[in-house]
């Protein structure tokens, strides 16, 4: 009873806070100058979830409230935050969705580099900054608070996490007809570079929770599209199953048999299994129909179709699987797609940050194969022009206004360059195929 008086003196806060934010955002939405288009983000986060109210501003008027919740790691806070929240928003945002002014609590450690990414996947300039004084900050203070009660709000609809994440398991398990719950989850996420750079993600949940230590990326080298890039990959990783299990096997096997041989010999402990080696009992693909097909091809050549598969199509949210001529329709409450949507979104997050460190480190090493052009000089460089694609388009003129660079170096960067230049452009942004 006690319990209850006080959830529901808490969602009676939360009701007055709502009023009292509605009124704050009815003059706000008048008040701001009819040049503004921005986002503001207010973040509240406790040890387990985080809540996010994403403010959407153009023309001086606030044209709409996004509110999510997410549980996140226990190293991930603060500026880290910030800095995954803004890949999960734009990761797979068109241009047009991507303001000149992103509004933020505090700016994350690579706020330059962000910003860079922001500004080349809109293709015009995009300024990240903290609100520190004036109408923006009031309104992205508003956002905060907003973001606070929200996070009060999914705190007590969900009084237990363990209780939540038990029900998203047994409701996927019974819309995806499985003969258990899929205690352990892989999903896989294929990424490109307008056709080139293939890279694909895969990341862990088990009970309901990301395995950070789990995850992996693959690059592939050679492949003619996303169904045969995903084909690829999941070959590659269920070899592991059967390679694995062998070794594990056999390794038990001598140690028993030494037990028997022997009563006072030292007792040998059971090999522990690789982490890649876990036999997941689903497999999760970012895609639809096309994607399924492949992966289901992939455990029938590999054996292994005794694990279960569906996939995810962004358009609808519609669950694909395999042979299937319809999708399952999960109702949008859900417990059970909300947890394929975090598998979906974390999946996506992790394959556009390892494009980015590949982006990052293919353009040193290209550069580093300048000669006379030193680390120092490479970052003066980058960060003069603002971006690859930036310093691609200067000229041998313009790039020896930098201090340091004559002519003769200035030349060899942008013949350099110019060998580079291609289909793989660096001012592409990472995309995820479908």
């Amino acid at each position: 009873e006690a319990s209850a008086a006080l959830d529901y003196e808490a969602a009676a806060r939360y009701r007055d806070r709502l009023q009292a934010i509605d009124a704050v955002l009815s003059r706000s939405s008048l008040v701001l100058a009819d040049d503004t288009d921005a986002d503001l983000f207010g973040i509240a986060e406790d040890e387990l979830a985080a809540a996010v109210q994403h403010f959407v501003v153009r023309g001086g008027r606030v044209r709409g409230v996004r509110a999510t919740t997410i549980d996140k790691e226990l190293d991930i806070s603060g500026a880290d935050l910030v800095d995954q929240v803004l890949q999960r928003t734009y990761g797979a945002a068109s241009p047009s969705e991507i303001p000149r002014q992103v509004l933020v609590p505090t700016l994350p450690d690579d706020a330059a580099e962000l910003e860079q990414w922001l500004q080349e996947r809109r293709g015009k300039r995009v300024s990240l900054q903290v609100a520190q004084r004036g109408r923006k900050a009031d309104l992205l203070r508003t956002a905060t608070i907003n973001a606070q009660q929200a996070l009060i709000l999914h705190k007590t609809r969900r009084t237990s996490d363990y209780t939540a994440r038990t029900k998203a398991l047994t409701d996927l398990q019974l819309a995806l007809g499985m003969d258990e719950a899929p205690l352990r989850i892989e999903c896989y996420d294929v990424s490109h570079l307008s056709g080139t750079n293939v890279v694909a993600s895969m990341v862990v949940f088990e009970d309901g929770l990301p395995r950070k230590d789990q995850y992996r990326s693959f690059g592939v080298p050679e492949t003619t599209d996303d169904t045969d890039s995903l084909y690829q990959v999941l070959m590659r990783r269920l070899a592991h199953i059967d390679r694995d299990d062998a070794a594990a096997d056999a390794e038990a096997a001598a140690a028993r048999a030494v037990a028997v041989q022997d009563a006072e010999a030292p007792v040998v402990a059971e090999r522990k299994r690789p982490r890649f080696a876990y036999r997941p009992q689903l497999l999760f693909v970012d895609g639809g129909a096309p994607q399924v097909a492949a992966a289901a091809r992939a455990l029938q050549d590999a054996g292994h179709t005794e694990i279960a598969l569906c996939g995810i199509a962004k358009r609808l949210e519609e669950i694909w699987l395999p042979g299937d001529d319809y999708p399952v329709i999960l109702p949008r409450t859900s417990e059970a797609l909300y947890l394929l949507q975090r598998l979906r979104d974390e999946a996506h997050r992790f394959a556009i940050t390892h494009q980015r460190t590949r982006r990052k480190r293919d353009i040193t090493t290209v550069l580093a194969e300048v000669p006379g052009l030193g680390e120092a000089r490479i970052k003066a460089l980058l960060k003069h022009f603002g971006s690859v694609a930036a310093l691609s388009r200067a000229s041998v003129a313009e790039i020896t206004e930098l201090p340091g660079i004559g002519p003769k170096l200035a030349a060899a960067i942008e013949e350099r360059l110019a060998k580079r230049a291609g289909p793989a452009r660096e001012d592409r942004e990472a995309a995820p195929t479908r």
